[in-house]
């Protein structure tokens, strides 16, 4: 199974952990996976992966056919390894805390985010592709971006309870994930932060921080009664 998919809360990931060798496509892959995370899809060229991979550029055609397919492929690949490394929930069952839960999938999104290493290079990928979307964004959409914002709903929507808008749901998910997004998008201003942000200390304070925060912000919908909020119903 090329994508982890979400049904609800169900969790389907394949059980071989991908792994990369020694050989000429794999060099590609961890060039490209490099390249196109800190460049984009249209800052990293042909040239500049396959300089990094010490491989000639009639390699990338042989293997992958070209630019797009090899960018597809990456994703592919590094989605599954990071979600191998990072898990969703990072292994909290349904039956724990709805706020355990949430801590849980923020702290997951922030690591594949802000870390260092090659498991964060799709979270780059990822952030990358909405702020400059190339035609592989329907893809992502459908394979990692919806079944994530789903299973965000499903935890959001145990702790709001049951009257809560499916819309009015949606953007509180919104409003999550766009605090995890702000660190990654902010995470090169040392004189605001004045400290790592990608250090696995600070990403677990980070962790706290925006789960504490929103679970404050989630607590006005349970007080406030439906009426008020917007008027929308499901």
């Amino acid at each position: 199974m090329s994508y982890y998919k979400i049904e609800g809360e169900e969790k389907i990931m394949n059980s071989r952990r991908p792994h990369l060798n020694n050989t000429t496509r794999d060099r590609i892959l961890e060039a490209a996976g490099e390249q196109f995370a800190e460049r984009g899809f249209r800052g990293a060229t042909v040239r500049m992966i396959c300089e990094r991979a010490g491989v000639n550029i009639s390699a990338i055609k042989y293997h992958f056919g070209g630019k797009e397919e090899l960018y597809s492929e990456v994703l592919r690949f590094w989605h599954e390894y990071a979600i191998k490394k990072y898990p969703p929930l990072f292994g909290v069952g349904e039956d724990a805390a709805s706020d355990e839960r949430l801590r849980a999938f923020v702290r997951s999104f922030l690591f594949r985010l802000l870390d260092k290493g090659k498991p964060a290079w799709f979270g780059k990928l990822m952030a990358r592709e909405m702020a400059e979307p190339t035609r592989a964004l329907d893809r992502m959409v459908q394979d990692v971006m919806r079944p994530l914002n789903k299973l965000l709903a499903s935890i959001v929507q145990k702790i709001v309870g049951d009257s809560v808008s499916g819309r009015e749901i949606l953007r509180c998910c919104t409003s999550i994930i766009g605090q995890c997004v702000y660190y990654y998008n902010s995470r090169y201003m040392s004189q605001l932060f004045r400290q790592d942000v990608s250090s696995p200390q600070e990403i677990e304070k980070i962790a706290d921080h925006i789960m504490r925060f929103s679970l404050k912000g989630l607590e006005h919908y349970i007080e406030t009664p439906k009426e008020i909020i917007g008027g929308e119903r499901r």
